[in-house]
């Protein structure tokens, strides 16, 4: 392996980045390359070995660094040298970070096994035959060598260019003159090409490239527009739709005859509202505000009404009630406008893939998009699955060019690492098999596992055979991933014990006559290409731990051509891929650099980091967020989105937020677990506002909202009292719409190409120093735009402009990406907090959104017919508390900053402010909620009520609220699509965490603001039980914490409760039944609400002895007959008769 230094101009890169040139008062250029001997042929080389890696000191390695200087021979435009220049990024593992070199390190092989695909890091190529060269044979798109001779001597590019310009142009191997090839001839045209000066750079090149396609629609934003002609007329007739006549009047299908011009055709919206039919959603809003009412009324008797012989029972039950209804009312009004939307893909198709004027060749014009997955720990987030969420991604139905994935590593570890290189392996068989027989799910682990037919609507009679291999090559990649733990382990004691044999021979050598001693050298972690992994050892150790190693950028698939390209019965030894795409998508591994001192902010953190690098790697205008166990389950996900954010309008749409499925959930979803209450019924209802709020994954984001920019036209666009809630109103005036106070102000987009969209002296004080980060933001705006092809599309961009193909990567640019990954980068930055991911939040998702909310933008939730994502969750009764606790944490913390709803701007409108203030406020009602909980036992114990009497009218009272909520819930049951049992399940479940999870939460939270207390949460781990046989093994294994102690006294004082209360009421001479049936029926309200926690308790079914039954019975008995014979009845200690009690 060869280390490739990328050393900074100057002499300290982390001083120097902080200020601006004093000279031209423009930031300083990013680091570039310098070198120590120039070959003829324009690399620069150098033998030194002062900064070789100890592990390399065995053998002699070339220390090298590549530069293309722009010469006759290497220019810029120069297509063969980028590429190759591209293919060596491709096979280089780049470290670096704070006061540290960047290193390019080139790596002969990521994994064990052999890497056949020509995109894949490490693909086994042939080396160049001149002597003491070590160079990889030049190769073309599918790998195979690029020989230029004709006695086919192998040879490497640099070679070649020398044998050009220094040799003659006589082959190495059978010494005759080259022949003119292609080669030849584009090299000759590179030299007599004039040198023009080049552009300020490549951010600004590619965006002038896109601003020069000229739209078909003109006139689209001009007054004087034919909305009529345009809309309705056509070439041979007038009315509704498009009529294509042939020249000579025939009705002969000549595929010659002329057609209409696309602007002749009516235009046809991507998406469309659906609106809830009006017989469920106006019965729904009559019986909200009858509820409202009957609540009003009632607590105005209740608080008319004491219980004078119970006081302090009727204040406690009053304050509750008054509580219940405000939170009630918070979590209601937010879900009086529901709406569903649907989306067209066969528009999307016709507009963006389809042969125009504006893109004669049909390709594909749709904007990148760049997905993240992350993760953090390997042994809580199994490699396995994370290696299948990334072949999901890399088989989505999109176009192949257009996508990139990055994969976060928050751990370094050298697991995720290969288990990552395996999966990208493993897709040069498993990608093109999908888009052979198009399969659904594209994760292989889900696919394999479905219980449905495989074989319906196959037609293919290739496909049973196809299937049988492609499961077999799975099994073996399941083993290899399972077997990596070992694998690595084994490898580095290997090495450590070379290691320490070459060190004591050494040392022997070195003192003969002195008697040899151990020689403790550090255990590293070793690589498959035999040198040391730069992230987190196995055996911790300095530079090498979970919280203080290097930043590390490996591509692991280079990005593919912007041509497809076919496969052959040749590409693949298992199954025949004639005339299927075998290009993969971009694929880069990332694991920002960590350092002691500094503050990582978590999964926000690293988002942010991947937000930097693949700006300046591929600067996809829009980002799609997943977690490690949340894999793409339908492929065309990403193109339903797309219909939202490229319809009109929809730039002004921040993110399309997508719901979350669950599998491995139990039947009975005894912990409502799949929470459908919340994604099908809270999340539609905020679609119908400004937009549901963000949870974490499943997100499609405009990269441009990420930025901390105003929404496009924010002038126009502010909030009324009633446009709040249903509609906007344009208003003049810039004042009633910006917000002064500081953490609310934003950057303004320019609503036209004119006005400048960044303040360049202000930038780097936002974004950081990066020049490549800061000139691809007016980039990624460009490509986001809409197409302009209707007249009220006021920001949009022509057809064709994104078809212009992409820049290469080359070294510089990815030793840019190292830079803005390292721990620094951030310092005395908006990054954060108004940039990026939002920090300060155990909960940074809905921070964020709230943010964009906030500056204007609007949301949109997309449901698909066939699930969009799936995902895991846990079904365990204590990492499900666990989970909740964080979100009832991060809740609080809402609340107690500045990120509180009751601070939020006039663009927000104001059910969407309820809504995120209820986000913050729901954890305190469990404070109320265990209050009232405890309210039927102490009602039984004392024997008085809430109530003085059990009269008609509060008997009237209790049974219209009881009928509206339950009418409610039918109502609500049918606009949300979900089943009466989901509902009941997440009220229980409401009941079960608002007196666990929600009321720890509330006590954390304080701690943190006023002690300054800060919280940590671990990952919560996705391994199921010990029993392998049972799919729900882990719903059966109980593991104590203490958030369980508050529900187990609420059961336990309860029955003892109902057992006291009865024994009361039998040896009472006047029995108050009536006391009795309402403590008991509050009681048993609230045991059935607890039901699923004490059967939780119980563990696995049928192991529970019987023998706890009988002594649960048996103790309260006797603690209902002790409390009897401490506290007895007034006036009698008998029942009944004779009997006498003790």
């Amino acid at each position: 392996m060869a280390s490739n230094s990328f050393k900074a101009s100057r002499s300290n890169l982390s001083t120097s980045s902080d200020m601006l040139d004093s000279q031209n008062g423009k930031p300083p250029l990013p680091p570039h390359v310098t070198f120590a001997r120039r070959t003829s042929s324009g690399r620069y080389t150098s033998y030194s070995r002062d900064d070789l890696d100890s592990e390399l000191s065995s053998s002699d390695f070339i220390n090298y660094t590549v530069h293309m200087p722009p010469t006759p021979d290497n220019q810029p435009s120069n297509p063969v040298s980028q590429k190759l220049e591209e293919q060596y990024v491709s096979s280089s593992l780049f470290t670096g970070g704070h006061n540290s070199i960047t290193r390019a390190h080139l790596m002969d092989k990521v994994i064990e096994s052999e890497s056949n695909h020509p995109q894949m890091a490490g693909s086994k190529g042939s080396s160049c035959a001149v002597n003491g060269c070590d160079g990889k044979v030049m190769s073309d798109e599918r790998g195979n060598d690029v020989l230029p001779c004709e006695c086919d001597f192998k040879i490497c590019r640099d070679c070649y260019i020398d044998a050009l310009k220094t040799g003659e142009g006589i082959c190495p191997g059978c010494k005759e003159q080259y022949k003119m090839t292609d080669w030849d001839e584009a090299m000759d045209n590179w030299q007599t090409l004039p040198q023009l000066p080049p552009p300020a750079s490549k951010m600004e090149k590619r965006l002038s490239l896109m601003k020069s396609r000229k739209s078909v629609l003109v006139r689209s934003q001009t007054v004087d527009f034919d909305h009529n002609r345009w809309l309705f007329e056509t070439k041979g007739t007038y009315g509704y739709g498009n009529a294509f006549w042939p020249k000579d009047g025939g009705l002969d299908n000549d595929k010659n005859c002329d057609t209409v011009e696309p602007m002749n055709k009516p235009w046809r919206p991507l998406t469309r509202k659906l609106k809830v039919p009006a017989g469920i959603i106006s019965p729904y809003r009559l019986l909200v505000a009858v509820r409202m009412v009957v609540l009003g009324l009632f607590l105005t008797w209740r608080i008319r009404h004491p219980n004078n012989d119970a006081v302090w029972l009727w204040g406690m039950s009053v304050v509750c009630e008054i509580w219940f209804t405000f939170s009630w009312i918070l979590d209601q009004l937010p879900k009086l406008c529901p709406i569903n939307r649907a989306t067209d893909l066969n528009v999307l198709k016709e507009k963006f893939e389809t042969p125009n004027p504006g893109n004669p060749t049909g390709k594909s014009d749709l904007p990148g998009i760049d997905i993240f997955i992350s993760t953090a720990d390997p042994e809580k987030e199994p490699p396995l699955v994370t290696a299948n969420t990334i072949l999901s991604v890399l088989a989505a139905d999109y176009p192949v060019e257009k996508l990139a994935c990055y994969v976060s590593d928050d751990g370094g570890a050298l697991l995720t690492f290969e288990a990552m290189a395996e999966a990208a392996s493993f897709a040069n068989i498993w990608v093109p098999f999908c888009r052979k027989h198009s399969i659904e799910p594209r994760n292989p682990e889900s696919y394999f596992n479905l219980k449905k037919d495989p074989y319906k609507n196959k037609v293919l009679k290739d496909f049973v055979k196809d299937r049988r291999r492609v499961k077999r090559e799975y099994d073996e990649f399941k083993v290899r991933i399972n077997g990596l733990p070992d694998s690595i382990r084994r490898r580095s004691d290997a090495y450590h014990a070379r290691e320490e044999i070459k060190a004591m021979t050494e040392r022997r050598q070195m003192k003969e006559n002195e008697p040899s001693e151990t020689v403790k050298i550090k255990k590293a972690t070793w690589m498959a290409d035999g040198t040391h992994w730069p992230g987190t050892w196995l055996d911790a150790s300095a530079d090498h731990s979970k919280g203080d190693h290097a930043g590390i950028i490996q591509v692991m698939l280079k990005p593919p051509s912007e041509d497809p390209l076919g496969g052959t019965a040749e590409d693949s030894g298992f199954i025949d891929l004639t005339g299927v795409d075998i290009r993969l998508p971009l694929l880069v591994y990332v694991s920002r650099e960590k350092r002691p001192g500094y503050d990582h902010n978590k999964k926000a953190g690293a988002m942010n980091a991947l937000v930097r690098a693949s700006a300046i790697m591929s600067n996809g205008a829009f980002i799609l967020n997943l977690d490690c166990d949340h894999y793409i389950y339908n492929s065309q996900a990403m193109r339903e989105g797309m219909c939202f954010m490229m319809d009109r309008g929809g730039d002004r749409i921040c993110y399309v937020q997508f719901p979350q499925r669950f599998e491995g959930i139990d039947p009975s979803d005894r912990y409502a677990n799949r929470n459908t209450v919340f994604f099908d019924g809270n999340m539609r209802a905020l679609d119908g506002l400004q937009g549901p709020v963000y949870v974490g994954t499943g997100c499609l984001f405009r990269r441009i909202a990420l930025y901390g920019f105003d929404p496009p036209r924010s002038k126009e666009h502010s909030a009324t009292f009633c446009s709040c809630c249903f509609g906007h109103r344009k208003r003049q005036s810039l004042s009633a719409v910006v917000n002064t106070s500081e953490e609310n102000k934003a950057l303004r987009m320019g609503d036209s190409d004119d006005e400048e969209m960044i303040n360049h002296s202000l930038a780097p004080k936002m974004f950081g120093n990066s020049i490549l980060l800061i000139d691809s933001i007016p980039v990624a705006e460009f490509q986001g735009r809409p197409l302009a092809d209707h007249p009220a599309v006021k920001n949009g961009r022509p057809s064709g402009a994104l078809t212009i193909p992409r820049d290469l990567l080359d070294a510089s640019t990815v030793a840019e990406a190292i830079s803005v990954i390292s721990c620094w980068y951030e310092n005395k930055t908006e990054w954060g907090q108004r940039v990026g991911w939002i920090y300060g939040s155990v909960t940074e998702d809905v921070v964020t959104g709230y943010r964009m909310h906030n500056r204007g933008w609007k949301s949109v939730y997309c449901i698909t017919k066939r699930d969009a994502f799936r995902g895991t969750a846990p079904i365990n009764l204590t990492d499900r508390l666990h989970q909740v606790l964080r979100w009832a944490t991060g809740s609080v913390e809402i609340f107690f900053s500045r990120n509180n709803a009751l601070l939020a701007s006039s663009r927000m409108k104001v059910l969407q402010r309820i809504a995120y203030l209820n986000v913050g406020i729901y954890p305190f009602t469990s404070i109320f909620l265990i209050v009232y909980c405890f309210l039927p036992a102490l009602s039984l114990f004392s024997g008085q009520f809430i109530v003085q009497t059990l009269n008609v009218t509060f008997l009237t009272y209790l049974l219209i609220i009881t009928v509206t909520l339950c009418s409610l819930a039918v109502l609500e049951v049918k606009w949300a699509g979900i089943e009466l049992e989901e509902w009941w399940r997440n009220e229980q479940f409401w009941l079960i965490g608002g007196t666990s999870a929600h009321l720890a939460a509330v006590f954390q939270g304080l701690l943190k603001i006023v002690a300054g207390v800060e919280i940590s949460f671990t990952l919560t781990s996705k391994s199921g039980g010990d029993d392998d046989d049972d799919e729900f093994a882990d719903l059966y294994v109980v593991k104590w914490t203490s958030l369980m102690i508050p529900p187990i006294v609420i059961i336990m004082v309860n029955l003892i409760a109902v057992a006291v209360g009865i024994s009361r009421t039998i040896y009472s001479v006047i029995p108050q039944w009536s006391r009795l049936l309402g403590g008991v029926f509050f009681s048993f309200w609230v045991l059935a609400h607890l039901y699923p926690f004490a059967k939780g308790l119980m563990g696995r079914r049928g192991r529970t002895p019987t023998i706890v039954f009988v002594w649960s019975g048996l103790i309260a008995i006797i603690i209902s007959l002790l409390w009897v014979a401490i506290n007895p009845p007034s006036g009698a200690n008998q029942i009944g008769g004779s009997f006498q009690f003790p």
